[in-house]
């Protein structure tokens, strides 16, 4: 795969992946400014707790079989015997698991509050499920190098997630008040706003998997031991690296509850307001997703040849740039963004908590970017250390802060978390596989950034008319811009669609 046809499958991977994202965007005002009245952020609170979870249960439940079929599938391994080993793993270990999980839904359901509603952890356990079966038929698409196929699995499912959570949500409420005696009318009564998200998660897995029938069907239960137990001792690592990267991620919205000091209701809340805010970080996100999905077969089919560390320089170095872009058009236009969630979830600072986690997001970014270092070169015990000092760290300052400072420690300890991770990283890789990183333009380009983020500051801060602030936001993302093509104008002509326009 060429570096060129990595920038078009990242646009592909980036349309579905942008799709997901914005999913959540939209989906987030239109459960924000739906669910305003405490009670309901409340609920909101437990839903973002309960995904949070969610997020972990699929690393175990994957336990890294997604990475390993890209390494086993670059390395001359017999395609369908891999699959049919890997998919017969994964679909007797989430048989396993699942009926674990929902021998313990009591305990659980206890352990979120979710009070009689036992039945909600058992739509959880099956969208896990779901998602794990749904994972190695997806790595195939993209093993295959098939992004339009993958795009569209990937919005369908969600377009049924946007259709049910607006009919539950939206026009329901209004449908019930009018009809109560209905059976419909009892059923929804009897359930929460938590429990009408979820089943509308669990329906987008459910049709994401079956619009994957083609990459499926030919599934038998051949199961080869020998390529299993090589594949397991290559992916094992991954579990360790998931759950690690997971706590970094997701542990903040676990652990805010537990720690903050104030009532059930008011730690709940803050959850919903910390999560709301947590979506505002969406562009960095969106990107850095979509540039995984391409990248990583790439790294792996590119990692024999001999200009291999050259072409992931450069690959680097675009990188940083858009991620830079990104953090800017986010946060330069915050008094923009911010809108996206009501009032309510905007209390307390919390629009505070997003330049924060946005930085955190390029750190993390470039972190994905020099890992590829321990991939390719077999280490991933040493992947799993990076990941787990970032995990410690992210343990120790919200434990440690989380009482007093509340949200804004968790983003701080996001952004010391991830920061570390690429800064470890980067000095290893060089030990064990050297990359020719522009280091000094990567690092003057991250500089400028924050410059010209603490400018735009200075501007809000001297005052509040936002017309001004905007246009101060423009000029600064112009200048920005401008460092960019006047430092990088050589590559830029030389570039399809781009060059034509640059004389």
């Amino acid at each position: 795969m060429s570096l060129k046809k990595l920038a078009g499958q990242t646009v592909w991977y980036g349309l579905s992946n942008i799709a997901a994202k914005l999913l959540n965007q939209i989906l987030t005002p239109l459960i924000t400014y739906m669910l305003r009245r405490p009670a309901q952020m409340v609920d909101y609170g437990n839903f973002s707790m309960i995904m949070a979870c969610v997020s972990m249960a699929n690393v175990l439940f994957t336990y890294g079989m997604e990475t390993a079929y890209f390494r086993f599938s670059s390395s001359g391994t017999d395609q369908k015997k891999l699959f049919q080993t890997v998919f017969t793993s994964l679909l007797v270990s989430s048989v396993v698991f699942s009926a674990l999980l929902i021998m313990f839904r009591v305990p659980i359901s206890d352990f979120f509050g979710l009070g009689a509603h036992t039945e909600y952890i058992t739509w959880c356990v099956l969208i896990i499920a779901i998602d794990t079966l749904a994972a190695i038929p997806f790595a195939r698409l993209r093993q295959e190098e098939r992004p339009r196929k993958y795009a569209f699995v990937r919005v369908a499912g969600i377009f049924v997630n946007i259709i049910l959570v607006s009919y539950f949500i939206v026009y329901s409420p209004g449908a019930v008040a009018a009809h109560p005696t209905t059976a419909y009318a009892q059923w929804y009564a009897g359930n929460t706003n938590v429990g009408f998200l979820l089943l509308a998660n669990l329906a987008q897995s459910t049709v994401t998997f079956l619009l994957l029938f083609k990459e499926w069907i030919g599934f038998r239960f051949k199961f080869d031991a020998a390529l299993w137990k090589k594949v397991f001792m290559y992916s094992a690592p991954m579990v360790i690296i998931g759950l690690g990267g997971m706590i970094n991620e997701t542990m903040d919205r676990l652990m805010l509850p537990k720690l903050l000091p104030a009532t059930e209701e008011v730690r709940k809340t803050a959850v919903a307001i910390y999560a709301a805010n947590y979506k505002i970080a969406i562009f960095i996100t969106l990107f850095i997703t979509a540039f995984r999905m391409s990248a990583e077969p790439f790294f792996f089919s590119q990692a024999a040849d001999k200009n291999a560390p050259k072409t992931y320089a450069r690959v680097m170095k675009w990188f940083v740039i858009i991620l830079c872009l990104a953090f800017l058009f986010t946060s330069l236009f915050i008094d923009i963004w911010k809108h996206y969630i009501p009032a309510e979830y905007r209390q307390n600072g919390g629009v505070g908590v997003v330049p924060i986690l946005l930085a955190a997001n390029v750190a993390l970014g470039i972190y994905y970017n020099l890992s590829v270092w321990y991939k390719i070169t077999d280490k991933m015990y040493m992947g799993m250390i990076i990941t787990l000092i970032g995990a410690a760290i992210t343990l120790i300052i919200n434990f440690a802060f989380i009482p007093t400072y509340g949200m804004y420690a968790c983003a701080w300890a996001t952004l010391a978390a991830y920061g570390s991770m690429m800064v470890i990283s980067y000095f290893l890789g060089q030990r064990y596989f050297p990359v020719p990183y522009a280091t000094k333009k990567l690092v003057s380009y991250l500089v400028v950034m924050l410059v010209l983020f603490f400018a735009e500051k200075a501007v809000m801060y001297f005052t509040g008319i936002v017309i001004i602030r905007l246009t101060a936001a423009t000029a600064l993302m112009f200048l920005f811009l401008r460092l960019v093509f006047t430092v990088e104008k050589k590559e830029l002509v030389g570039m399809p669609v781009i060059g034509k326009w640059i004389k």
